[in-house]
């Protein structure tokens, strides 16, 4: 991707991440309401099918594709993640009129962290193309971790956040500190997800920069839908198995190993992985508002 390319799209997200912290800051005294949530949610998602899209045009079909399965997969994981940001946030009983500001400090974290992940990602694949051995195991390791989980399984304060509580930090700030270290373990999920699906770093960018944007508003409306989602973990967990696959093969096929054991190694291509993305989700949400309405 061109130099200009680059400056004009940071450019412009920092722009738009700009405005959302300005109104954040303005409004932090303030309940989000319903209606507020919804505009910007399906302002943020419309923006990030136009720039997909976009891509198509100004750029390859190709990025297109690999942008909208990265999209989605990273945007699929925020759901995860926004159910532990309910569960901190309810444990520590932020006030309402906080939680928005604590939400947004915590997401311009994360996306921080993400960079710093990703760089540091570029530069061992880019050193050792084997690395794709480990990204996948843990991917698949993360899986089998995500379906043994409880369903009612609640957040536990760590070490730091009862030290910060024994010092007299106020609620703001735990609340603050223990969604930034989350954010780390999220980051471990994430970026060898989307390295599974493609190693452009302008697309990888690009869609956890969107995957990210418009999660506080977000917040404010999944809080009942996250009950209904009974099966969320699951679809979650076989994304991540079938990435996890995905990359072991990649990493494979990259050593020169066409057969292991007699067996061909398969080639999944990027229509295969964006293909199986949706179908999962799609039949993860069907069977979860399904079962919902017969509880």
């Amino acid at each position: 991707m061109s130099r200009s390319a680059w400056l004009i799209t940071l450019l412009a997200l920092t722009i738009i991440l700009g405005f959302d912290f300005a109104l954040a800051v303005i409004n932090r005294n303030r309940k989000t309401s319903m209606k507020v949530a919804v505009a910007w949610t399906l302002f943020y998602v419309g923006l990030a099918i136009g720039f997909g899209y976009s891509l198509g045009i100004w750029s390859t079909t190709r990025a297109r594709s690999e942008f909208f399965a990265g999209w989605i997969t990273e945007y699929s994981l925020s759901f995860d993640n926004l159910f532990v940001f309910i569960l901190i946030l309810a444990r520590l009983k932020v006030a309402k009129e906080r939680e928005e500001l604590v939400l947004l400090i915590g997401i311009v974290s994360s996306l921080l962290l993400r960079g710093v992940f990703i760089a540091g990602g570029s530069a061992l694949i880019n050193r050792w193309s084997a690395i794709f051995f480990l990204f996948g195991g843990f991917l698949v390791y993360t899986a089998i971790s995500l379906v043994k989980e409880s369903e009612h399984e609640e957040w536990k304060e760590g070490r730091l956040i009862a030290f910060l509580r024994k010092k007299g930090a106020s609620t703001f700030v735990v609340a603050l500190v223990a969604i930034a270290t989350t954010n780390v373990l999220f980051a471990f999920d994430s970026i060898p997800a989307i390295f599974g699906l493609t190693k452009n770093p302008y697309i990888i960018v690009t869609a956890n920069v969107f995957a990210l944007m418009g999660l506080r508003q977000l917040y404010f409306l999944i809080g009942g839908l996250m009950q209904k989602l009974i099966y969320l973990t699951e679809g979650l967990a076989t994304i991540l198995a079938f990435i996890g696959l995905k990359l072991i093969f990649e990493a494979a096929h990259s050593q020169g190993w066409e057969k292991i054991a007699g067996v061909k190694v398969p080639v999944i291509s990027l229509q295969v992985s964006l293909g199986f993305i949706v179908v999962v989700l799609t039949t993860t949400t069907a069977l979860s508002l399904w079962k919902s309405k017969r509880l």
